[in-house]
């Protein structure tokens, strides 16, 4: 529920993305911050005018907000000469110009969208208590005196003590080699960074400026996922997250889900070097493609957290996952670690810059997990909660305020649009949303960039330029479940065919069949449709994932949970009936299903802003119970019963409320193979 003490909302469209920012912060930059697709090339000076943005007004149902004259700041001088040299279209606005006052619902037009990738991880808004491990000092030091022998660093060490006390300092020899340069270029008056990262640690210092430094501390929170790698910029100063950014993992070249890397690894020597430089080089990448976004030199990404899952937890540190491929799947070290960029091998942040990785909860349950559990705190939850971190590789928690339980089921890349015939990663033109009439099996959708479905006006206009390009992670979940409802698909997942199903959309696929949604063909496009490998890919994918909830259920005597929390960023776009039709998730009542975000970016962000929540997670580790899923001998058999769609013995009667599904069978026969072919016998 908004308050009056709420800062303003912003609803972006087409997108759809949405967040709350203080009064006074400009379009383009909650634009930014929420990964909405908005251009600029001049980084904000009011002279490109590509940020154009279109503000509206009046009640938006819909979105359950009303915007009232006043919610963007009034229209400016830069603005005002833009205007009078080029023109603006009546309505437009500069987003870098105008700043939110109020609620508003903001339209980004087609020329103003990059159309580039879009990576869904975008830092989720949430009050965090500023006590970062990185802190800024100034200082007055006493000049070196003929008859007092001491150095720079200890003068330093005692202006420390004596105006801030602060007992005792560590220094990083890449700032030790300059400090005397510095010192007398401020005329003895300096400002230090101390980073603190361990319990009981010394102070190091890490970074010297001349005089009073003014131009920021800055820290990232990495999300380094199997498939994504995401990272929100943040002021250290303020917790404001200036930049988000996110690119895809270069490792998927080696492997798309985990184990396959690990495969690589064991199979190919220095095959793990060559996944941990690819991985270094494209956070250093990503580390100066942001701090260019935001305007800010590298040199003051004085901090970088860290959260990833086991395997790419020994990636990145350079160690060998060989042992995470075999039981007991056994970690490096399960303890926070606090190195230096140089000791990490990361070359764009500054030598001296800290890294500090959140704890692992077990062999398969990382530090991504840790961060989730941070975020959701499921260890304070009143009732029992189950919080999934949808991806390559699920994390699973399941919890109260008296035990907490984890797990990670391998769903593989399925969900996230791999594996999948038109499937494809979250980008304009895809498919993330359809719906199919039961009675005449047709389908209607939306795509990615457009918020317009594909039966109202305008939508074949709109989506002219990017095309329909195949369907997302969101799209496929959204698709088989449709399939269900409307009686295209039986409960063991066979599609039926024209004859079974009434619709010349069911149609032949060698020996099963498959559904069309879009023919682009005349277009010069693909054919979009679900065939019966993309169920079997999707069945696998969500038997794991209930599968592994299951488990945490068997270890509490349960057998229902009170609600369900979707995290990850995937998670954020699965829709909780389309999820429950598919038998993804446990039967609860659809609003006790949530979405989280990026909670594993989200807990990243709390340990960068907030020292004492480090010890919170490295304290949180050790309480959680891990179950291991590979040595659960029940796992197979919830996997199996979880292969029906939603269930084959489990009763889903919350979602028997909301949705009839139609038992039909299109089984014909018995055999092994989909549809009860029998396989052949092979001749000698």
């Amino acid at each position: 529920m908004t308050t009056d003490t709420d800062p303003p909302l912003v609803i972006f469209t087409p997108s759809g993305k949405r967040g709350r920012f203080p009064a006074g912060t400009p379009v383009l930059t909650a634009a930014r911050q929420l990964g909405v697709d908005l251009d600029s090339v001049c980084g904000g000076r009011g002279i490109c005018s590509k940020c154009q943005i279109t503000p509206s007004y009046g009640d938006f149902p819909k979105h359950g907000v009303s915007v009232e004259d006043g919610a963007l700041s009034e229209w400016n001088a830069v603005e005002q000469r833009y205007d009078d040299k080029r023109g603006l279209k009546p309505g437009r606005r500069l987003g870098c110009q105008a700043t939110v006052q109020g609620d508003i619902v903001i339209d980004v037009p087609p020329e103003s969208q990059v159309h580039k990738q879009v990576v869904r991880k975008a830092a989720s808004a949430r009050v965090i208590e500023m006590d970062p491990a990185t802190r800024l000092y100034f200082v007055e030091v006493e000049e070196p005196d003929m008859h007092e022998p001491t150095g720079d660093l200890e003068r330093l060490e005692r202006a420390l003590k004596s105006q801030w006390d602060i007992d005792g300092i560590e220094i990083d020899f890449a700032v030790l080699s300059t400090l005397q340069t510095v010192l007398r270029k401020g005329k003895w008056r300096i400002t230090v960074a101390l980073n603190t990262a361990l319990k009981g640690a010394v102070p190091r210092v890490i970074a010297a400026w001349p005089g009073l430094h003014e131009t920021g501390l800055f820290g990232l929170a990495i999300d380094l996922g199997s498939t994504t790698i995401a990272a929100h910029l943040t002021n250290l100063e303020t917790g404001e997250v200036v930049a988000s950014s996110g690119i895809m993992n270069p490792q998927i070249r080696f492997g798309e889900d985990l184990m396959s890397r690990v495969s690589y690894a064991m199979m190919n020597p220095g095959g793990d070097k060559e996944m941990t430089q690819a991985v270094r080089d494209a956070i250093d990448a990503l580390s100066q493609d942001i701090a260019k976004e935001a305007e800010i030199d590298t040199s003051l990404i004085l901090e970088t957290v860290f959260v990833c899952n086991p395997v790419m937890h020994h990636l990145l540190l350079g160690i060998d996952p060989v042992e995470l491929g075999q039981a007991p799947f056994a970690l490096a070290t399960s303890e926070a670690i606090s190195l230096s960029a140089a000791e990490l091998g990361l070359a764009a942040l500054p030598q001296a810059a800290r890294i500090y990785i959140l704890p692992c909860i077990a062999g398969h349950v990382g530090a991504d997990a840790a961060a989730v559990a941070l975020s959701e705190d499921p260890g304070k939850s009143e009732d029992l909660v189950l919080v999934v971190d949808v991806g390559t590789n699920a994390e699973i928690l399941l919890g109260d305020t008296s035990r907490v339980l984890a797990c990670s089921s391998p769903t593989g890349p399925a969900f996230e649009g791999a594996q999948i015939s038109s499937g494809q990663r979250a980008a304009p033109g895809a498919i993330e949303a359809i719906r199919i009439d039961p009675v005449s099996k047709e389908p209607r959708f939306r795509v990615i960039g457009c918020e317009l479905w594909s039966d109202e006006d305008g939508f074949w206009d709109f989506t002219a330029q990017t095309g329909i390009t195949g369907i997302c992670g969101s799209g496929i979940i959204e698709a088989v479940a449709e399939m269900r409802i409307a009686g295209l698909l039986d409960p063991s997942g066979l599609i039926g065919s024209a004859e079974q199903t009434g619709t010349i959309r069911s149609e032949p696929e060698g020996r099963t069949h498959a559904y069309l949604i879009h023919d682009g063909t005349p277009d010069g496009g693909p054919r979009v449709t679900v065939t019966q490998g993309d169920i079997r890919a999707i069945q696998l994918a969500k038997s794991a994932l209930y599968a592994g909830a299951r488990l945490l259920m068997d270890v509490r005597e349960t057998d229902k949970v009170d609600r369900v929390v979707l995290a990850g960023a995937f998670g954020a776009h699965i829709s909780p009936l389309h999820a429950m039709v598919l038998g993804m998730i446990p039967d609860v009542p659809l609003d006790k299903v949530q979405s989280a975000g990026n909670a594993a970016g989200t807990g990243a962000r709390i340990a960068l802003c907030n020292l004492a929540a480090r010890r919170e997670v490295e304290g949180l580790v050790r309480e959680i119970t891990k179950v291991e899923t590979a040595i659960e001998p029940k796992f197979q058999e919830h996997f199996v019963a979880a292969n029906a769609i939603p269930h084959a013995t489990d009763p889903f009667p919350e979602l028997s409320t909301q949705v009839t599904l139609p038992q039909v069978s299109f089984n014909t026969g018995g055999g092994d193979e989909p549809g009860g072919r029998k396989r052949r016998r092979r001749r000698g």
